[in-house]
């Protein structure tokens, strides 16, 4: 549980520090590349400095460890193949990263964010379903109840008449839901068949690739780079990598369908207590109630 309060501090800084610059004309391409960068950037420094590439063996074949994790539940992969396993997971998912950021971005400019926020905090109902479906991560009928009071408390806090009036389906909410379900999926994907001691590979392939494709776009959009930009990417992509870092330890422990729900619902209530603390928000009505109906789901989701 340590580790999950440690990844809804970084998620929730994420976007206090974008609430302080969410009035400048940002370039969100220079943006998000400086924070993949920043993050990819530290991952490496992780490998290098723990040495989780030296002594590595090839004891077994890729194919043939991989093929004993549908033999029983109990496998996990070598050395080798976790290294393997987090390359291929992070290669995959880390367009997802990039897809998800930008139209979360795109998302607040067109619905605002109220919308915007409640789509991509629904995101991990994939992760979720996934993980009933294919890991039969049953939670218990008291841990429903916190979980269901979680998704309730993302509702009220992100929803408004104003907000709902506004509202249009348009690609960018769809678009938003499946890239940020899927992105919170891949360090979930990544956890259940390798050591977690070579998570860092992991997360380097992931932000690798995202900020490959991102620095694509960044010169393919030819906008103005400025310093600003660069230094709020670095900013955000400190939280945005150890989010993923301690996200991947919590589930170690925790199943799915529990860690999700309190991961978002708990970045909820300190994105708003920070932006009563830090810039003066007052907490309407309503938010207070989803910040009850939180700590009232964290209590019962931990009732074993």
């Amino acid at each position: 549980m340590l580790y999950l309060m440690l990844a809804i501090i970084c998620s929730a800084s994420i976007a206090l520090i974008f609430k302080y610059t969410e009035k400048t004309n940002a370039n969100r391409y220079v943006i998000t590349s400086a924070n993949y960068f920043i993050a990819f950037a530290i991952s490496l420094f992780l490998i290098v400095s723990k040495g989780l590439l030296s002594d590595v063996t090839r004891e077994i074949s890729f194919i043939k460890d991989f093929s004993l994790l549908s033999n029983t539940n109990e496998h996990i992969l070598s050395p080798y193949s976790s290294i393997l396993w987090g390359i291929i997971i992070g290669g995959i998912f880390g367009s997802f990263f990039f897809l998800s950021f930008v139209y979360y971005q795109k998302s607040i400019k067109e619905n605002g964010v109220g919308i915007s926020g409640t789509i991509a905090k629904l995101g991990i109902l994939i992760p979720m379903i996934f993980s009933i479906v294919i890991w039969k991560e049953f939670p218990s009928p008291i841990q429903w109840i916190g979980i269901l009071l979680s998704l309730v408390s993302i509702l009220i806090v992100n929803l408004s008449q104003k907000s709902l009036e506004k509202f249009d389906v348009k690609p960018t909410i769809l678009f938003l839901f499946i890239f940020g379900g899927m992105a919170e999926f891949s360090s979930n994907f990544y956890q259940k068949y390798a050591l977690n001691e070579y998570k860092d590979v992991f997360l380097f392939a992931l932000f690798f690739v995202a900020f490959l494709i991102s620095i694509f776009y960044t010169f393919r959009k030819k906008g103005e780079i400025t310093k600003k930009d660069i230094l709020t990417g670095f900013a955000v992509g400190v939280p945005n990598l150890f989010s993923s870092y301690f996200l991947i330890l919590s589930l170690a422990t925790l199943k799915t369908s529990v860690v999700f729900p309190i991961y978002s619902a708990g970045s909820i209530v300190l994105i708003n207590i920070g932006g009563f603390l830090l810039f003066k928000e007052k907490i309407t009505r309503k938010n207070q109630v989803a910040i009850i109906l939180t700590i009232i789901a964290l209590v019962l989701i931990n009732i074993q």
